[in-house]
């Protein structure tokens, strides 16, 4: 059946969209976009008061599986996904057995299939096991659907074994995608080295410890020539990294989370909130106001969440040894929305291009557009709802947001993948 979309707020600044019209769906792709559309039989939606976008994507997210169900799995993170308006993510490879091999890229892509309410692209390990020694097989994941290859959750420590990765991936056509952390200067770090650490007492994690492995690739793509993209940036040295690569010429994008806009070291207070326990850790508000400037600028071409998921037995432990990590798929947008159009600090056509176009362009994915022909991938979200944070009303398992109890104000409505609603009234479709 036909589907009509009518009165929505279209922004798609691809095809210079920013105004009210009806989308009509067919057949999984858009059949027309314009004002006054009918259609005999279709079943008709009013979107008056909503914005509708190309499907959001976020493409740095931790699904859990396989081995790590018991914090999250493909069916609840593609639930969480569609809840927050994603109508994809990138699936990192650290799961247990790693995703390093075209066995492990086969079998996520048919679970997403069979459960999943978005789409899935996985990534693969650019290291068997994560190891950082040994390359892995990438031409295999490749062939099973790999969209990009990262070692996310460390840093490959060798720079002669990051060249190979770097050799041996660009002849694939894909996007190394870069955890930027020296251990030797990591450590056992735990927050973001300085003044809050100090208070604190817990072991520093300094910027030095991202911004050198920063450096260190980014000299590597330009020897190599292959694709960079630097993952959850955190510094405002970082940033400047990026944005000279750039000006050189070098394949070399990044990203952020809005936990590191959003929320900086003083946060960390004497309640030891396990929640703001990440890696990279939050930086100072000096680095925050610069990631946020970066994104209004362009030098940063995407926000991603990190999605991190972990069960709430796992961050109940004492600071030190409760693992790194956040949720951040069912809040994402609206911190956006909140914090950033809200203020006047990025449009509408700034978010769609960090949120849904920069990242396809990124991972080399189909194109999305708000355009006769294009596939029905579409994120609609009301700008004016308000609500609070609350752990108890997402769809993931887990329940480790840092924003919990925040007041925002925007959110997704109705997800539609290839013209098959998701979520619909801000209720993911069983």
């Amino acid at each position: 059946m036909a589907l009509l979309l009518k009165n929505a707020h279209i922004v798609d600044p691809v095809v210079e969209l920013d105004g009210v019209a009806d989308v009509l769906i067919e057949d999984g792709k858009i059949a027309a976009v314009g004002e006054g559309l009918k259609a005999e039989g279709a079943e008709v939606r009013d979107m008056t008061g909503k914005y509708l976008v190309p499907g959001l994507v976020d493409m740095h997210v931790h699904l859990r599986e396989p081995g790590f169900e018991h914090k999250e799995d493909i069916e609840s993170g593609t639930r969480a996904a569609a809840h927050g308006g994603f109508t994809g993510v990138c699936a990192m490879p650290n799961t247990d057995p790693v995703c390093d091999n075209g066995v492990a890229v086969g079998y996520v892509r048919a679970r997403a299939a069979e459960v999943g309410k978005c789409r899935v692209y996985p990534a693969g390990a650019m290291s068997k096991g994560l190891k950082g020694e040994i390359l892995s097989e990438m031409g295999d994941m490749v062939a099973q659907g790999a969209v990009a290859f990262t070692d996310d959750g460390r840093g490959v420590q060798d720079s002669g074994m990051m060249r190979r990765v770097m050799d041996y991936g660009k002849m694939f056509g894909k996007v190394m995608m870069v955890h930027c952390q020296d251990d030797g200067l990591v450590g056992a770090g735990q927050v973001n080295e300085g003044v809050v650490s100090t208070r604190l007492g817990l072991l520093g994690w300094p910027a030095e410890g991202e911004e050198i492995e920063i450096a260190r690739d980014i000299a590597l793509c330009r020897l190599t020539g292959c694709p960079l993209h630097i993952q959850h940036i955190t510094t405002a040295r970082g940033l400047d990294l990026v944005r000279a690569a750039k000006e050189e010429g070098l394949p070399v994008t990044c990203e952020v989370t809005p936990h590191h806009l959003f929320l900086s070291e003083d946060a960390l207070d004497g309640t030891y909130n396990t929640s703001l326990k990440v890696n990279p850790p939050l930086r100072t508000q000096a680095d925050c106001d610069a990631l946020i400037e970066g994104v209004a600028d362009g030098s940063i071409d995407c926000i991603v969440t990190d999605h991190a998921p972990h069960a709430d037995w796992e961050k109940a432990h004492e600071f030190e040894y409760a693992p790194f990590g956040m949720t951040g798929l069912e809040t994402s947008l609206a911190l956006v929305l909140t914090n950033l159009v809200g203020k006047g600090i990025i449009d509408y056509g700034k978010m769609v291009d960090v949120m849904a176009i920069a990242p396809r362009e990124i991972l080399g994915l189909e194109p999305v557009k708000i355009a006769e022909g294009s596939v029905a991938d579409i994120t609609v979200f009301d700008p004016t709802i308000e609500w609070t944070v609350d752990g108890e009303g997402f769809e993931s398992k887990a329940h480790n947001s840092g924003f919990i109890g925040a007041a925002l104000t925007g959110r997704a409505t109705d997800v539609y993948v290839g013209g098959v609603a998701t979520m619909v009234d801000g209720k993911v479709v069983d």
